[in-house]
């Protein structure tokens, strides 16, 4: 049997729960009744109401879902931390894919939670938050940062990086050849799969879309 949680010595800590859904918000109310430390002090099913009853009730912890029927919780959540620098934020959301888990931290969130998650897990980023509001957490942060700084678009071999500064350059497939010490056929071959990485049909086409992509500076801009 678990042995609740004895009150803290300053008092529980206050929560104000913000979701448009009913049940939902039953749901996390009866989560966190059930842990001595919060106290449920207020709900709220719309971005305004949820912006008034905080600056009212002055929560420790704000439980924000990202999608409401007047607006975005991450608004909300803006404007909850332009107000205050101590107050925990929770988003809560169904759809909680890298943009959203960004755009939360970004807003000034203290925590990120999918609603697919377990209630314990929303009440230890509530409890996250209460005592580190400015640090940030979420289940899949160390992910979502690898996929972001992950490099973007196509992913050239060091020869097909020398094939394409060679036709920055204005070489021709002979020159590129010689260049390279290489047959024509092979020079050929590596422009082909150059453009087929790049998905352009010709010289002119390939050298726009790196130059786009930052595959070329743009000092070398192509010699057509």
């Amino acid at each position: 049997m678990t042995t609740p949680s004895p009150v803290p010595a300053g008092g529980r800590t206050k929560v104000l729960l913000v979701d448009d859904h009913d049940l939902i918000r039953k749901g996390l109310r009866h989560a966190f009744e059930r842990d001595r430390q919060f106290e449920v002090v207020g709900e709220a099913a719309t971005a305004a109401e949820a912006v008034r009853q905080a600056g009212a009730l002055q929560p420790d912890v704000v439980i924000m879902d990202l999608r409401l029927p007047d607006g975005s919780g991450l608004e909300a959540t803006r404007a909850l931390r332009k107000n205050s620098a101590t107050m925990g934020i929770v988003v809560l959301t169904m759809y909680a894919g890298d943009d959203q888990l960004f755009g939360a931290l970004e807003a000034g969130a203290s925590a990120f939670v999918p609603k697919t998650a377990p209630a314990d897990e929303v009440v230890a980023a509530a409890r996250h938050a209460a005592s580190a509001p400015s640090a940030f957490t979420a289940a899949d942060l160390a992910e979502a940062m690898k996929r972001r700084l992950a490099p973007q678009g196509p992913q050239l071999s060091p020869r097909e990086g020398q094939v394409l500064r060679l036709l920055a350059d204005g070489m021709s497939v002979a020159g590129i050849a010689k260049q390279l010490f290489v047959s024509e056929s092979t020079a050929k071959t590596h422009i082909s799969k150059l453009y087929e990485k790049l998905g352009a049909a010709n010289r002119a086409q390939a050298l726009m879309t790196a130059l786009r992509l930052g595959l070329l500076e743009a000092p070398d801009a192509p010699k057509f």
